[in-house]
């Protein structure tokens, strides 16, 4: 092999693993697909933040998100916005139910995540470690990376409408 051939070899390669570990924000837990885990920056002096994720479950039984942790914050829990006579008002869910063949899409939904009393401000580029706990699916710990929400939504988007 001549040293060209090596190193077109070696570009090609590393640019193969560069699209895996681009390709990479997507986990898998037994029936659970987690799919693009983010958090936004938190803003100054706020001690919550807020996180979004798309869990399918592509298991035959129902399965539920039944507990949240975080090294980076006091608790997670799941949240749920919803305007109620004209006012918007949020609230935390005892967990989360995942029916089979669904996908809970946070970011669409009014849901996501708070993670209460951050240890520190989230800020764009950082990657926050959640342990998700499933009643059936048992225990995973992802990195939520920490973006623009404009740009986590829009990230997600396009790879829901990536064929695979």
């Amino acid at each position: 092999m001549t040293m060209k051939h090596l190193f077109s070899a070696t570009l090609i390669a590393l640019a193969a693993l560069g699209a895996t570990a681009a390709g990479a924000h997507e986990f898998k837990q037994r029936d659970i697909r987690i799919v693009h885990p983010y958090a936004v920056p938190s803003l100054a002096g706020v001690p919550n933040g807020m996180a979004f994720v798309d869990l399918q479950n592509q298991g035959r039984a129902g399965d539920r998100l039944v507990r949240l942790s975080s090294p980076a914050a006091a608790g997670v829990e799941v949240h749920e916005m919803k305007t109620e006579a004209g006012v918007m008002k949020m609230r935390p869910l005892d967990g989360l139910a995942l029916a089979p063949g669904r996908t809970v899409k946070m970011a669409d939904s009014g849901l996501h995540l708070m993670l209460v009393g951050l240890k520190a401000p989230l800020k764009t580029g950082d990657k926050v470690p959640v342990t998700l706990v499933f009643e059936k699916s048992g225990e995973t710990t992802v990195d939520f990376w920490v973006q623009d929400r404009a740009t986590g939504d829009a990230a997600m988007h396009r790879h829901h409408d990536h064929k695979h």
